[in-house]
């Protein structure tokens, strides 16, 4: 058994550079030693040198600084530490992760820099009080409509929504979608699958935590002739609010071009209106979140056309007035 650990010893020098080590903190060859102690391998200050030489010919970034003896560490690793805190950022910020996964997630990334390092991680970790899905299988299920799209395949699935009892109620009263899935959308914090329906020659969309026993069948995707884009499809979509796609000319006040243009793209074209607005004229789904996103601007922004959808606005203002008996 001994003898099997001496031929570890590499393996665990590693270990030990990668967890325990980095630019504030390093360790020298005496500490190096005692810690393959604790591991059960036997080592002598000539044969570290050499490990580290073969550690460094393997790619592994390990450099040493001079104090009263020299102490080693690794350097630059796969992700660095700034690049990680986006992760765990990220991860923190995702509402569509449950608490549980973000936990593990959370410690996985941990592990990929120093011990040392990774309690700066841990402490800007705030997922207790986040909002989060319930759903644990959204990640099989994200991981099935990959495996589908790759396999040009259709999937079905049953669809629910949840009622003020916080209960489950499936769409077409449980019955099974089958739907060719084109893409999936990470949109407002929530994970979408963008479908192609034939019949309608137009894409639709679903929550994936609202998608439960997915399966991929062996009937091939039917898809539009069209590419898909799925940033003008994000862009249209408000908040993946479905509603009739149109062509819809907005007028807004100056200060809010990069509001549009954050909304929009750079490439929507802006003309001047007057000295204090802008007019643009961009492709939406129109419906209550569109026209509610407008809303949200007082006076500073203003549908110009086409008419049924300043009526439509003019609709949603007036049931919003005599809610509050204005």
């Amino acid at each position: 058994m001994k003898q099997s650990q001496q031929k570890l010893k590499l393996l665990y020098l590693m270990k030990i550079l990668m967890e325990q080590t980095d630019e504030e903190n390093t360790l020298t060859i005496p500490q190096l030693i005692t810690a393959l102690e604790g591991y059960g391998v036997s080592a002598e200050r000539k044969s570290i040198y050499s490990d580290l030489e073969y550690l460094k010919l393997f790619g592994l970034d390990v450099c040493s600084i001079k104090g009263k003896t020299y102490g080693y560490f690794i350097g630059s690793r796969e992700f660095e530490l700034p690049e990680l805190k986006l992760l765990v950022d990220s991860v923190q910020a995702s509402k569509f992760i449950t608490h549980k996964k973000s936990e593990e997630l959370i410690s996985k990334i941990e592990k990929l820099t120093s011990s040392s390092n990774a309690k700066k991680l841990h402490r800007q970790v705030y997922v207790s009080n986040r909002v989060k899905a319930f759903n644990e299988t959204i990640y099989y299920n994200v991981d099935k409509i990959h495996e589908a799209i790759a396999a040009n395949k259709q999937i079905t699935f049953k669809y629910f929504e949840m009622n003020v009892d916080k209960r489950k109620v499936y769409r077409k009263n449980g019955e099974l979608y089958t739907e060719s899935p084109v893409a999936l959308s990470w949109d407002d914090e929530n994970y979408y699958l963008i479908t192609y329906k034939q019949k309608y020659s137009s894409y639709t969309h679903y929550r994936v935590d609202k998608m439960e026993n997915i399966q991929i069948t062996e009937t091939d995707r039917v898809l539009s002739d069209e590419p898909f884009d799925l940033s003008e499809y994000s862009k249209a979509t408000f908040g993946m609010f479905g509603g009739q796609k149109t062509k819809v000319s907005i007028r807004f006040a100056n200060d809010l071009v990069g509001v549009v243009l954050d909304r929009f793209g750079s490439d929507v074209v802006l003309t001047k209106a007057d000295d204090e607005h802008f007019d643009c004229t961009v492709s939406v789904a129109v419906s209550t979140q569109f026209l509610a996103w407008i809303f949200s601007f007082g006076k500073r922004a203003k549908i110009i056309s086409p008419e049924y959808v300043v009526n439509q606005m003019h609709d949603l203002v007036s049931e919003v007035k005599k809610e509050y008996g204005i």
